[in-house]
Parts: structure tokens; C-alpha cells; sequence
């Protein structure tokens, strides 16, 4: 036992001298090339240089991430496990999700958090800086996760990982805050071209749902990232990396009606999947133990795949079935499959997997393993697209082409889940190969977009973020806003003042100060109230009052405090509210922290305001 010890410690002191020896020859090698190109690249050029770098990246990593995914599956289901797998389902994920989390406790030692909403937060609240560990953790526990039958998707924590890359190239290079986020917004598109094989789309996802502000600078690295992501995965995969259809129905005319339909029926769909995920993460939120979470979350989970096996993994392959017009695929190894002639059973099976996907991804998500909604919300539009379409063909109200209206809902879907419309339509099109699909594409979207934006202004992505205030939007105004921070601002130089101070007291205070106010704090420091010198003025110079004033006597009431931890929205409505030009800052606990003034914050926002129009 001690000779196995004394070799672990020695490889870790192994481990621990190689990685300071490369810190420092990247040290030296940054060095090198920051001093090349002051001396032949413009600041521009390098940004397209490293836009190709991350491109060339995100291509790796979704080959990498997904190859591994489908790994793990084959192994967990080929061979003499053939028989038995959907059996199996039941313990799979648990597994998986044990071996997940071990992997973040044991050797990543930090949390891992979700790759869209952590890439959004490290923009608004971390100064575009993601830690380095995202380089590779997301990838890595999200393949373990889906590869034992999480039911979620790669996506996100694809992006999540080639962000990190972007970032730390950015910090690495000591770029600052805007080119760091723009090329976070191209490792973003970067991920979605080189998973989907459309690059056009992958720039409108930048925009739509990284945020990111298209100006003439941004455009170019965005198109060479997305780009030469694409190229990079189809040069290893070739045109099969996930689907690719050409559409074979004619799209008619007179079926706009119903695509109208579909855009409501989506925008619902959309509201359900907020709904029920917000359900079932409040409802295990209230359990204080991890691991009694990923036994419930982790059986529930293994139950609904034994049950509806599609729920397995990211569903694809459900998807794939459905499009290309073999529906009663789906039964195959459930217990439903004798059924596979009973068009009414599958009906009712396909609206149980639109209904309960987004229920497993959380089960997913709250029993620890990692994942993203992307794909989920893909296989609700195309399980809800398809019973839409099936059930007008069967109830004779039409004869619609299911295969179009599958593809059109998960547009819709995408939509109304991600807000981000443009991105759904680009996407759809692009894999269908031609715009044959475009004006249903547009119909359906928007209407399911508006549908839901009515209820819910914010994305799957975006809520938690909202709620706190720490949101970047395309309102440049709100933008500035989020981006600012209050800690930054807070003075700290005014003098303290004890209530039972006499006046003589204060007036030496006062004769060695440059500020006109005073914070009264009692021995806790307790914020009491505040004595304002210019109210004060003419009872100073009077000298018989020095020993029988107190300071309690001529202290008015704070007009408002901030906590330092309020959003600076929070604190521009105060100051609003107030009609004060200096507002008291206070701690988590209550004490007294300092003073935040509107004329120090109107400064930083021009700043940063000039920042953000700069191209």
C-alpha cells in the first residue's frame, strides 16, 4: 500500500513538474509571437488569425465530443448487452451520472456548470474570463452523461468548451474585453457549424443568443470561424454529422393555415418546456443532499427510457425515423412494439416523448450529470411536429406533408424555447440543403416566438441571468448597465462619525476632510445616519454649542441605501427614486461600506458606453 502511494505521489510531482515546465515555454512562446506581430500584423488581423485558430478548435471538439458519445453508446448497447439494453436503460444513466460526478469531484475539483447559460454569465458578470478548467470539463462529463442515456443534448456544452477556448486564447494574449467576447461569439459559432454543417446559422446563433453585437469588425472573424469550423468537421466526418435531409414533399400554398396552427401549437409547446422544467428543478431544489437528488432524479430517469426508450441519449435517431418516413420505427424494442401497424398508438407514444423529453433532461440535470437543451428541444418539435401533421392527415381536416411540418416544428420550437428565431429558420434551411421550406419557416417561427414572448420574455438560456439583473442584451443602454460593477465605484474615503460625538468633535473631523458628508456608524458599524455639512454650516462656527450638540442632534436618515451585491439597475433606480447624488452602500449583514455617487457612475457608463460603440 506504501509503495503504491509513494508511486501516485511521484507521479504527481511528475505531473506538477511537466505542466510548470510548459507553463513556461507558452510563456515564452506568447511572448514571442506578441512581439512578431506588433511588428507585422494590425490588431485586426491578429483577431482573424485567432478567429481561424478557434474555428479549426470548435471542429475538434465536436468531433471529439460526439465520437466519444457514440463510443460509450455502442459499447453499452452492441453485442451480447443487444438483448437486454432497454432492460439496462433502467441503471445506465445512474451510472453514468455517478461516473460524472466522481470525475468533477475527484479531478476537476471545481463545479461545471452548463455551457450556453455559463458562456452568457462569463460575458455579463466575469468580464468575457472563463476558467480554465472548461476547456476540456464540459466535454468530458457531458460525454459520460450522454453516453450512459442522459437524455440531453451536446450542444451546449460543446459551446461551453470551445468558449473557453476562445477566452483563454483571448486572456492569453492579454486581448481586451470586447475582442475577448467577440471571439467567444466566434467559438459560439464555431460549435453549432461544425455540429450542424451550417455555417450560416451558426453566425445567426452568435447574435441571437450569445448576444454578440454585429458590427463590420465582428462580421469577418464570425464568417472565418464559422467557416473553417464546418470544414474542419466535415473534412473528418464527411456530410453525416448529425442529419441532413433533402426535402422530397412539395410545399404547397394552401397549407399556410396550418402552418399558422403550428407556430401557436410550438409557441405552447415552448411554454411547456418552461414550465415543466421549472417545475421539476423547484421540486428537487428542495432536497439538501446531492446524492439523494441523483438516486431519485437517476431512477425516475432510468424508469421513463425503459418505458420510452427514444428519451435514450440526445433522441437522433428518433428524430432521423420520423423525417424520413418511418414513423413506427420509433416502437422497436419498447414495449409498444407489437403495436407498430396502430397508427393511434403511435400517436399517443410520439405526444408522450414530445411531453416527457423535457421532463427526463432535468431529471438529467438535478441528479448532477451535464448536458444541454439543444437537443431536447429538437426532439419536442419534431415529436410534436409530426403528431401535429398526423393527426390533421387522420382526422381529415387535410392532407399535409408530415415530414415538412416535422422539420418546420422544430423551428418553431427553437423558436419559442431559445428565442432566437433567425437562427431557427437559417438552421432549418441549411440542413434541408435549399430554401424551399423558407416562407413556412418564417411563419411558423415567428408566430411561436411571439406566442411565447407574450409569456415569457426570456429564453430557457436567459432566465436565471435575468432574475439577477446580470443579462447582456442588444439594448446597448441595458448592456452598459449590466457590464457595470458597483463594487468599482464605491468610495471609501468619507470620514465615520460616532452619534454621541460632540459637535467640537466633529467640527475637527470636518477641518481635515475634503467631503461634505459625514456617515453616522455606531460601534458595529451600523449605518445610523448621515450629517450633510452644507446643512450644518451655521451652527459650526458657534462655538457654545461645541459641548452640549451631538452629532445625533444634527445626523439626518440615510435617503436610501444600496447592498453592494444590487445589480446597477437596482442602484439607478434607487438614485432615481431617491433624487440623491450620493447614495450609502451597505454590506450582505448590513454595515456600512461606503458611498456610491451618480456623477462617478455617469462617468463609468460614458466610458464603457464609448467601449461598446467602438468598432
Amino acid at each position: 500500500m506504501s509503495r503504491a502511494l509513494q508511486f501516485i505521489e511521484k507521479f504527481r510531482h511528475l505531473i506538477e513538474v511537466v505542466s510548470e515546465r510548459l507553463s513556461f515555454g507558452l510563456a515564452v512562446g506568447v511572448d514571442l509571437v506578441n512581439t512578431w506581430r506588433k511588428d507585422h500584423l494590425s490588431e485586426r488581423q491578429f483577431t482573424y488569425v485567432l478567429a481561424i485558430t478557434i474555428g479549426f478548435i470548435s471542429g475538434l471538439v465536436a468531433i471529439v465530443i460526439k465520437n466519444s458519445v457514440h463510443g460509450i453508446q455502442y459499447l453499452l448497447t452492441a453485442g451480447f448487452f443487444d438483448e437486454y439494453r432497454y432492460f439496462l436503460y433502467i441503471i445506465y444513466p445512474v451510472v453514468g451520472i455517478l461516473i460524472a460526478q466522481w470525475v468533477i469531484r475527484k479531478l476537476i475539483k471545481q463545479d461545471v456548470n452548463h455551457g450556453i447559460p455559463n458562456t452568457l454569465y462569463a460575458i455579463s458578470k466575469r468580464n468575457a474570463l472563463i476558467k480554465k478548467h472548461n476547456l476540456y470539463s464540459s466535454m468530458l462529463t457531458a460525454a459520460i452523461t450522454v453516453g450512459f442515456g442522459g437524455s440531453a443534448g451536446l450542444e451546449g456544452p460543446t459551446v461551453g468548451t470551445t468558449s473557453a477556448w476562445g477566452a483563454n486564447l483571448a486572456r492569453l494574449f492579454k486581448l481586451p474585453y470586447k475582442t475577448r467576447t467577440l471571439l467567444i461569439g466566434c467559438a459560439a459559432a464555431g460549435a453549432m457549424a461544425s455540429l450542424f454543417n451550417a455555417p450560416i446559422a451558426a453566425i445567426v446563433f452568435a447574435i441571437e443568443v450569445i448576444m454578440l453585437d454585429l458590427t463590420t469588425a465582428s462580421l469577418i472573424p464570425l464568417l472565418l470561424a464559422s467557416a473553417t469550423a464546418a470544414i474542419t468537421s466535415k473534412f473528418f466526418l464527411g456530410g453525416g454529422i448529425l442529419f441532413h435531409f433533402d426535402i422530397t414533399e412539395e410545399v404547397r400554398f394552401s397549407d399556410l393555415p396550418y402552418y399558422v396552427g403550428l407556430g401557436i401549437f410550438m409557441g405552447i409547446a415552448s411554454l411547456h418546456f418552461y414550465s415543466a422544467f421549472t417545475y421539476v428543478t423547484k421540486l428537487f431544489d428542495k432536497m439538501k443532499r446531492q446524492r439523494s437528488k441523483t438516486v431519485i432524479a437517476g431512477t425516475t430517469l432510468g424508469a421513463l427510457l425503459f418505458l420510452l426508450p427514444p428519451l435514450y441519449g440526445e433522441g437522433y435517431e428518433a428524430i432521423n425515423a420520423i423525417i424520413e418516413g418511418r414513423p413506427f420505427d420509433i416502437l422497436d424494442n419498447s414495449l409498444f412494439r407489437e403495436y407498430d401497424n396502430n397508427v393511434y398508438v403511435l400517436l399517443g407514444f410520439v405526444l408522450c416523448l414530445g411531453l416527457l423529453k423535457v421532463v427526463a433532461t432535468t431529471l438529467t440535470f438535478r441528479a448532477g450529470g451535464v448536458g444541454g437543451t439543444f437537443a431536447p428541444t429538437l426532439f419536442m418539435g419534431a415529436m410534436f411536429g409530426f403528431f401535429f401533421a398526423r393527426s390533421i392527415n387522420i382526422l381529415g381536416l387535410g392532407e399535409v406533408p408530415e415530414s415538412n411540418f416535422t422539420l418546420v416544428a422544430m423551428a418553431g420550437m427553437m423558436a419559442g424555447n431559445l428565442h432566437a428565431p433567425l437562427m431557427a429558420i437559417f438552421l432549418i434551411a441549411e440542413i434541408t440543403g435549399g430554401y424551399e421550406l423558407f416562407v413556412p419557416l418564417m411563419l411558423t417561427s415567428s408566430i411561436a416566438f411571439v406566442t411565447v414572448k407574450r409569456f415569457n420574455p426570456h429564453s430557457i438560456y436567459t432566465t436565471q441571468l435575468a432574475r439577477r439583473g446580470e443579462l447582456i442584451t442588444h439594448d446597448k443602454d441595458q448592456a452598459v448597465l449590466t457590464l457595470m460593477r458597483l463594487h468599482r465605484e464605491i468610495e471609501t474615503d468619507f470620514t465615520c462619525v460616532d452619534p454621541y460625538d460632540k459637535l467640537g468633535d466633529l467640527v475637527k473631523v470636518i477641518s481635515n476632510s475634503q467631503r461634505n458628508l459625514f456617515p453616522v456608524v455606531d460601534k458595529k458599524n451600523n449605518l445610523i445616519g448621515i450629517v450633510n455639512l452644507n446643512e450644518i454650516r451655521d451652527v459650526i462656527f458657534k462655538q457654545e454649542l461645541y459641548a452640549d450638540t451631538h452629532v445625533h442632534d444634527l445626523m439626518n436618515d440615510a435617503p436610501d441605501y444600496v447592498r453592494k451585491e444590487d445589480s446597477m439597475e437596482t442602484v439607478m433606480f434607487k438614485f432615481e427614486q431617491s433624487g440623491a447624488w450620493n447614495l450609502p452602500v451597505l454590506d450582505s449583514d448590513g454595515h456600512y461600506v461606503g458611498f456610491v455617487s451618480k456623477s462617478k457612475l455617469f462617468s463609468a457608463y460614458r466610458s464603457l458606453l464609448k467601449d461598446f460603440y467602438d468598432s
